[in-house]
């Protein structure tokens, strides 16, 4: 089975850590440029009041026109900086967002499954806006650190007119900073919460889309639609109780921006009157105190941002820090194609125990559906070896020792559920596009009639989920996928279900002709493939309580003949 990770991040702060330090350099030049754009707006305002202090006591042309060079100049700089400020954060903002998304969907495919309790609607929410809000520390960071450039710029230059102006500022940036960072943290629970409730409201969406057919089948589609109604409430309701927290933390941060700004105003509208400033002084405190509402503003959201990207990281962590259920193997197994199942319990399975050799065909007919669901979860090592007593052995070798890779290449286990994906009907058939004997496995599983029936062809485009196709068809284009794969073994379970009788005698025929020589065993109540199987496999209860060709069981074994007869 696979490698396990050997740096698997354990925390939402080692994401965070990774995702900073992986970003240094795009980080170091944005924070360069963005903070040469703070300065920039930050200047604007002292140029004017210098540009009132010179003409008042100059009233020079020369020096006007050099200080409407100098508003061109740094408009300029303000203008370059911001747009390749922005560009070079945005791009690794966006590349580190991909990478997180990529991680953690490797995570959720991997043959061997995590040991972490979230449904798979849950990982795709983690594997996309999680990803993203954890990415945007990219920004977050370099956009604190230049807000805060144009803090200081202003505190010093106010300091320089007066050092009380100077001072009101740092004092009112570090209180409001205080005020917010607390604030901010109620922001990180609720969001957290908030993450949580969403992602089981589209895994439940996905689960009932799932099984939206047979919902309907037994008339259970109104209880769904009342239990995903729930969901989708509990997670409204906490998407409001954030909403109302982020309001009130951002109408605080404004409220406390614009206390600090008229602070400053007054004091230099006293200092002015006082004599302490002068003209230029003040006009150059005024633009100040309106320039720093934006700053301060971008400066108080951080922490909340901050929260967020951290309750995001956290999310990812819980998958990308899990760890396998099982401890995979590293062997191959042996050429042949001998399945051995020896002493199987599980769930249903009570030492379970039987043999199928290399090139047979063995039909396992299951008294009971838990059962028969049961031994497909073992052989499609959905089951953990290690969950199970006994063992499990292809060509002889323990599948505990094998890598999943290698089982996954010498045995296929077809389950009757078996997804079908948006594509073609041959990129279904052929998801890697390698196997050669895609029109064998057309024809043997009768999809012949579904490829006539359109110009296209294996071309036909299928919707998610085949919702273009029927039950049957569905199924056959499942079961084509199975025969194309060409395994050494293949294990199909009720391949057959949704055809009618005459499609499933053909089905069976031709599964036998076209698997002559390869290991096959079909887990199904199905007469016509349980007749076409060299020898039939009664389970009853988990163990194996009859053996024989179907037509034998069929004229000595009642209790067989009642559950298999249609």
């Amino acid at each position: 089975m696979s490698t396990p990770d050997t740096q698997r991040p354990r925390t939402g702060a080692d994401i965070l850590r990774t995702a900073l330090r992986r970003n240094i350099g795009a980080m170091a030049g944005g924070t360069a440029l963005m903070g040469l754009y703070q300065a920039g707006e930050t200047a604007f305002p002292i140029a004017l009041g210098l540009i009132v202090e010179h003409a008042l006591r100059d009233r020079s042309p020369g020096a006007l026109a050099l200080s409407i060079g100098a508003l061109a100049v740094i408009i300029t700089t303000v203008s370059l900086s911001w747009r390749f400020g922005m560009r070079i954060l945005q791009k690794a903002n966006t590349t580190e967002a991909h990478r997180w998304r990529v991680r953690v969907a490797a995570c959720g495919l991997k043959p061997v499954a995590r040991d972490v309790d979230l449904k798979s609607g849950e990982v795709l929410t983690i594997a996309t806006e999680d990803a993203d809000q954890t990415a945007d520390i990219i920004e977050v960071v370099p956009l604190l650190i230049s807000s805060l450039v144009a803090v200081l710029v202003a505190a010093v230059a106010l300091g320089l007119a007066d050092l009380r102006l100077g001072l009101l500022v740092i004092v009112g940036t570090v209180a409001i900073l205080s005020i917010l960072s607390v604030m901010s943290k109620r922001i990180g629970t609720s969001t957290r919460e908030q993450q949580a409730r969403v992602a089981r409201a589209g895994a439940k969406v996905a689960d009932l889309i799932t099984g939206l057919r047979p919902l309907h089948g037994f008339g259970g589609n109104h209880q769904a639609f009342l239990s995903y109604r729930s969901v989708s409430t509990e997670a409204k309701h906490q998407a409001v109780t954030v909403a109302r927290v982020n309001g009130v933390y951002a109408g605080t941060a404004l409220a406390l921006n614009a206390i600090l700004a008229a602070a400053v105003t007054l004091m230099a509208g006293w200092l002015a009157f006082a004599g302490r400033i002068t003209i230029g002084e003040l006009v150059m405190a005024v633009g100040l105190a309106q320039f720093i509402i934006e700053p301060l503003k971008l400066f108080s959201e951080m922490p909340k941002y901050v929260m967020i990207a951290r309750a995001s990281a956290e999310r990812m962590a819980l998958v990308l820090a899990a760890p396998p259920v099982t401890t995979p193997g590293t062997e191959r197994p042996a050429p042949g194609g001998d399945l051995e199942v020896d002493g199987v319990r599980y769930g249903t399975l009570r030492r379970l125990k039987f043999q199928v050799s290399a090139g047979e065909f063995v039909a396992i007919a299951a008294y009971q559906p838990r059962v028969a669901a049961d031994l497909a979860a073992v052989l499609a090592v959905r089951v953990p070896p290690d969950a199970y007593e006994g063992a499990v052995r292809i060509s002889g070798r323990d599948l505990a020792d094998l890598s999943v890779e290698a089982v996954r290449e010498h045995l296929l286990v077809n389950p009757y559920d078996a997804e079908i994906f948006a594509g073609t009907l041959r990129s279904n058939i052929d998801p890697p596009g390698t196997s050669r004997t895609v029109s064998e496995a057309v024809e043997a599983s009768m999809l012949t009639d579904v490829v006539a029936l359109h110009r296209e062809g294996l071309d036909y485009g299928v919707r998610d989920r085949g919702a273009n196709l029927s039950g049957g068809q569905r199924q056959r284009l499942s079961l084509a996928r199975a025969l194309a794969a060409d395994t050494d073994v293949l294990v199909l379970h009720d391949p057959t279900t949704a055809v009618d009788a005459v499609t499933e005698q053909l089905i069976a025929r031709n599964v036998a002709k076209l698997r002559r020589g390869r290991t096959t065993v079909v887990i199904t109540s199905s007469p016509a493939l349980l007749d076409a199987a060299d020898r039939v496999l009664v389970l009853d209860d988990g163990v194996v309580t009859a053996e024989d060709t179907h037509r034998n069981l069929l004229a000595g074994d009642e209790e067989y003949c009642l559950a298999v007869a249609r």
